[in-house]
């Protein structure tokens, strides 16, 4: 990207940082990367929105006498109204009856709602942190210091540790694994801040008696918003992938509430003779973070072209 040079108080000119002349998100979609991974993301998202609407049954609903049904044979599903109908599973069924259709569009929701909530939570914290640590040098030693400490322990150790704590459910696994992501954050944006205040338009805004906060918001935070981006993908499929495991390892997500990890939890002691109780969320698990990933790699070359020439 290059500078835009703009009046500040005093009547010093200070660079921002300038869009390319063509919409930023014309020049996403013609990056591949992006273009494969957002139509794929939009599709598991398209998934996620109707799945009222596509599930053919109630995703917690449980008929032992129909349990264990391969994909595509016909089972009998009782209605409201008592009257029973013959429908086909196309993912066929898991050891309590379950269609494992239903229950997998439907996990869609809750992981796109987690990874989507940690990236935006994560982004957050870490930026008012790091700003705050970046440009406030007495503070800086103290800040980084108990960030130091939190990125010592493994990610998913440490969301382990804080999951097994406090009682399980949805607010708290996004809460334990946001917090070992705002030290990752926190490190980018006050590494960002670390080279922007020392630049001559800061200097000179500073000079003429600038407050503090409008100097962070107005001249330094806009510096940090193409890396936040980028991170924030990353930190999102992340999130998923986590999620997934500890829903995976019985500490996750409630196991009445449907979610990648637990379906395939649940359907792991008859892995080898059926193998499409873990086949299809798994599936869908991957194609979610690969096109989360491809997005991040697309919009970090998209944003800053050196990195892609360097490549």
């Amino acid at each position: 990207m290059s500078l835009l040079v703009e009046n500040v108080p005093g009547g010093d000119r200070s660079p921002r940082a300038e869009w390319p002349n063509k919409p930023l998100w014309r020049l996403a979609i013609l990056n591949p990367a992006v273009a494969i991974g957002g139509l794929a993301l939009l599709l598991v998202l398209g998934v996620a929105i109707l799945a009222p609407a596509l599930g053919t049954v109630d995703p917690t609903r449980i008929d032992p006498g129909e349990r264990n049904r391969r994909p595509g044979a016909e089972i009998s599903v009782r209605l409201e109204d008592g009257t029973q109908v013959k429908r086909t599973a196309i993912m066929g069924t898991d050891t309590l009856g379950r269609d494992v259709y239903s229950r997998v569009i439907y996990g869609a929701r809750v992981s796109l709602f987690v990874g989507l909530a940690v990236a935006v939570i994560a982004i957050a914290i870490g930026t008012v942190i790091g700003l705050v640590s970046g440009y406030v040098r007495r503070l800086d030693g103290p800040i980084m210091r108990i960030m130091d400490g939190l990125m010592a322990f493994p990610g998913i150790l440490l969301a382990i540790a804080l999951v097994s704590i406090w009682r399980g459910g949805l607010m708290t696994v996004i809460f334990a694994i946001v917090v070992p992501d705002v030290p990752r954050v926190t490190r980018l944006v006050r590494s960002i801040v670390l080279s922007v205040r020392e630049e001559p338009y800061v200097e000179s805004a500073v000079s003429v008696g600038t407050p503090t906060w409008i100097l962070m918001l107005r001249h330094i935070l806009p510096n940090t918003i193409a890396p936040l981006i980028v991170q924030g993908t990353f930190l999102a499929a992340s999130a998923v992938l986590i999620e997934a495991a500890l829903s995976f390892l019985g500490i996750g997500t409630p196991a009445e509430i449907p979610s990648w990890g637990n379906i395939m939890s649940e359907g792991r002691a008859l892995f080898r003779i059926y193998p499409h109780n873990i086949l299809f969320p798994g599936l869908f698990l991957a194609i979610t973070v690969l096109s989360v990933n491809m997005m991040g790699d697309g919009l970090r070359d998209t944003l800053d072209p050196k990195m892609s020439e360097g490549a």
